[in-house]
Protein backbone atom coordinates (compact mmCIF):
# COMPACT_ATOMS: atom_id res chain seq x y z
CA UNK A 1 0.00 0.00 0.00
CA UNK A 2 1.81 2.99 -0.96
CA UNK A 3 -0.28 5.25 1.39
CA UNK A 4 2.29 4.30 3.85
CA UNK A 5 4.91 5.35 1.99
CA UNK A 6 3.29 8.78 1.50
CA UNK A 7 2.75 9.43 5.30
CA UNK A 8 6.53 8.43 5.89
CA UNK A 9 6.97 11.30 2.67
CA UNK A 10 5.68 13.94 3.99
CA UNK A 11 6.83 14.08 7.53
CA UNK A 12 10.11 13.28 6.13
CA UNK A 13 9.31 16.85 4.74
CA UNK A 14 8.23 18.31 7.25
CA UNK A 15 11.03 17.41 9.26
CA UNK A 16 13.36 18.22 6.62
CA UNK A 17 11.95 21.45 6.47
CA UNK A 18 12.34 21.66 10.40
CA UNK A 19 15.85 20.88 10.00
CA UNK A 20 16.77 23.24 7.27
CA UNK A 21 15.51 25.81 9.95
CA UNK A 22 17.28 24.45 12.77
CA UNK A 23 20.38 24.02 10.67
CA UNK A 24 20.26 27.87 9.56
CA UNK A 25 20.07 29.03 12.80
CA UNK A 26 22.78 26.85 13.74
CA UNK A 27 24.93 27.34 10.70
CA UNK A 28 27.63 24.59 12.76
CA UNK A 29 26.11 21.45 12.57
CA UNK A 30 24.82 18.88 10.02
CA UNK A 31 21.74 17.02 9.93
CA UNK A 32 22.95 13.37 9.34
CA UNK A 33 21.39 11.38 6.68
CA UNK A 34 17.90 9.83 7.23
CA UNK A 35 19.19 6.51 7.22
CA UNK A 36 21.76 7.65 9.97
CA UNK A 37 18.77 9.37 12.12
CA UNK A 38 16.78 6.30 12.02
CA UNK A 39 19.90 4.41 14.07
CA UNK A 40 20.44 7.38 15.87
CA UNK A 41 16.41 7.41 16.76
CA UNK A 42 16.49 4.02 17.76
CA UNK A 43 19.71 4.08 19.72
CA UNK A 44 20.62 4.32 23.39
CA UNK A 45 20.87 7.81 23.90
CA UNK A 46 18.67 8.82 26.40
CA UNK A 47 19.64 12.79 26.54
CA UNK A 48 17.91 13.23 22.71
CA UNK A 49 14.29 15.26 23.36
CA UNK A 50 11.93 12.77 22.10
CA UNK A 51 9.34 14.12 19.07
CA UNK A 52 5.85 13.27 18.53
CA UNK A 53 3.13 14.09 16.54
CA UNK A 54 -0.41 12.86 17.20
CA UNK A 55 -2.37 12.64 14.03
CA UNK A 56 -5.84 11.12 13.47
CA UNK A 57 -6.16 8.32 10.71
CA UNK A 58 -9.95 7.97 9.25
CA UNK A 59 -10.61 5.27 6.66
CA UNK A 60 -12.80 7.06 3.90
CA UNK A 61 -15.02 5.30 1.18
CA UNK A 62 -13.95 8.53 -1.41
CA UNK A 63 -11.34 10.43 -0.17
CA UNK A 64 -12.42 13.87 -2.08
CA UNK A 65 -15.92 13.75 -0.55
CA UNK A 66 -14.55 13.14 2.67
CA UNK A 67 -11.74 15.93 2.47
CA UNK A 68 -14.88 18.62 0.88
CA UNK A 69 -16.71 18.45 4.40
CA UNK A 70 -13.67 18.59 6.78
CA UNK A 71 -12.63 21.63 4.75
CA UNK A 72 -15.58 23.15 3.50
CA UNK A 73 -18.11 22.58 6.31
CA UNK A 74 -15.65 21.87 9.33
CA UNK A 75 -12.56 24.85 8.13
CA UNK A 76 -10.24 22.20 8.05
CA UNK A 77 -6.84 23.40 6.01
CA UNK A 78 -6.05 21.18 3.51
CA UNK A 79 -1.90 20.58 4.03
CA UNK A 80 -1.13 18.03 1.27
CA UNK A 81 -3.90 16.44 -0.87
CA UNK A 82 -3.95 12.98 -2.65
CA UNK A 83 -3.74 9.95 -1.39
CA UNK A 84 -3.53 10.40 1.70
CA UNK A 85 -4.74 13.77 2.42
CA UNK A 86 -3.57 15.73 5.48
CA UNK A 87 -5.24 17.80 7.29
CA UNK A 88 -5.07 20.57 10.05
CA UNK A 89 -8.33 21.16 12.05
CA UNK A 90 -7.25 23.60 15.01
CA UNK A 91 -4.86 21.88 17.08
CA UNK A 92 -5.58 18.07 15.36
CA UNK A 93 -3.99 17.02 12.35
CA UNK A 94 -5.93 14.65 10.35
CA UNK A 95 -4.97 12.25 7.61
CA UNK A 96 -7.75 11.05 5.20
CA UNK A 97 -7.09 8.03 3.68
CA UNK A 98 -8.93 4.96 1.48
CA UNK A 99 -9.23 1.21 2.55
CA UNK A 100 -7.19 -1.11 1.53
CA UNK A 101 -5.53 -4.84 2.33
CA UNK A 102 -3.28 -6.24 4.82
CA UNK A 103 0.70 -4.68 4.49
CA UNK A 104 3.63 -6.31 5.60
CA UNK A 105 3.70 -4.00 9.05
CA UNK A 106 -0.38 -5.40 9.62
CA UNK A 107 -0.36 -8.55 7.82
CA UNK A 108 -3.53 -9.28 9.08
CA UNK A 109 -5.62 -5.79 9.38
CA UNK A 110 -7.86 -4.58 6.62
CA UNK A 111 -8.12 -0.77 6.72
CA UNK A 112 -12.37 0.38 5.43
CA UNK A 113 -14.68 2.99 6.66
CA UNK A 114 -16.93 2.30 9.60
CA UNK A 115 -19.69 -0.83 8.57
CA UNK A 116 -22.77 -0.22 11.26
CA UNK A 117 -22.68 3.76 12.26
CA UNK A 118 -24.47 2.52 15.36
CA UNK A 119 -21.22 1.01 16.75
CA UNK A 120 -18.83 3.36 18.17
CA UNK A 121 -15.23 2.40 18.19
CA UNK A 122 -13.60 5.96 17.66
CA UNK A 123 -15.12 9.58 17.11
CA UNK A 124 -13.77 13.39 17.07
CA UNK A 125 -14.42 15.56 19.97
CA UNK A 126 -14.62 18.98 18.89
CA UNK A 127 -14.82 21.47 21.89
CA UNK A 128 -16.32 24.86 21.23
CA UNK A 129 -16.97 28.23 23.00
CA UNK A 130 -20.07 28.55 21.91
CA UNK A 131 -22.15 25.76 20.78
CA UNK A 132 -25.19 27.36 19.60
CA UNK A 133 -23.07 29.60 16.90
CA UNK A 134 -20.86 26.22 15.73
CA UNK A 135 -23.85 24.46 15.19
CA UNK A 136 -26.24 27.27 13.29
CA UNK A 137 -22.47 27.78 11.17
CA UNK A 138 -21.90 23.89 10.78
CA UNK A 139 -25.47 23.40 9.72
CA UNK A 140 -25.38 26.04 7.31
CA UNK A 141 -22.46 24.49 5.58
CA UNK A 142 -24.22 21.28 5.11
CA UNK A 143 -23.32 19.55 8.12
CA UNK A 144 -26.29 17.17 9.74
CA UNK A 145 -26.53 16.91 13.59
CA UNK A 146 -28.32 14.30 15.29
CA UNK A 147 -30.18 16.81 17.39
CA UNK A 148 -29.90 19.81 18.70
CA UNK A 149 -27.20 20.66 21.42
CA UNK A 150 -28.43 19.38 24.61
CA UNK A 151 -27.48 20.45 28.75
CA UNK A 152 -25.72 17.90 30.58
CA UNK A 153 -24.23 17.90 33.92
CA UNK A 154 -20.88 19.73 33.00
CA UNK A 155 -21.63 20.57 28.75
CA UNK A 156 -23.51 21.24 26.27
CA UNK A 157 -23.55 18.61 23.41
CA UNK A 158 -24.41 17.44 20.56
CA UNK A 159 -23.42 14.79 17.42
CA UNK A 160 -22.87 15.14 13.98
CA UNK A 161 -21.55 12.40 10.95
CA UNK A 162 -19.01 13.12 8.61
CA UNK A 163 -19.50 11.26 4.95
CA UNK A 164 -18.74 7.71 6.06
CA UNK A 165 -20.43 7.97 9.24
CA UNK A 166 -17.89 8.76 11.70
CA UNK A 167 -19.48 10.22 15.00
CA UNK A 168 -18.40 13.91 15.57
CA UNK A 169 -19.09 15.36 19.06
CA UNK A 170 -19.52 18.65 19.32
CA UNK A 171 -19.43 20.18 22.99
CA UNK A 172 -19.00 23.12 25.31
CA UNK A 173 -18.09 23.04 28.57
CA UNK A 174 -19.24 24.76 31.38
CA UNK A 175 -16.82 23.57 34.06
CA UNK A 176 -14.09 26.57 32.53
CA UNK A 177 -14.44 29.96 30.32
CA UNK A 178 -12.55 28.06 27.38
CA UNK A 179 -12.74 24.68 26.20
CA UNK A 180 -8.60 24.84 26.18
CA UNK A 181 -8.54 25.69 29.78
CA UNK A 182 -9.64 22.02 30.61
CA UNK A 183 -6.28 20.96 28.89
CA UNK A 184 -3.98 23.17 30.21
Amino acid sequence: MQSGRLIWEFWREVRERSEQTAKRRRKTRRAPPLEEQVVIMSGPDQSAELKLVVTNTLIVADIQRSVAFYRDVLGATVLREGEPTFLRLENIWLTINGGGGPTDDKPEVVASPPRDQNVLSIFLNLRVTDIKRYYDLWSSRGAKFITEPKVHATELRCYMRDPDGYLIEVGQTTMTASPRDLYA
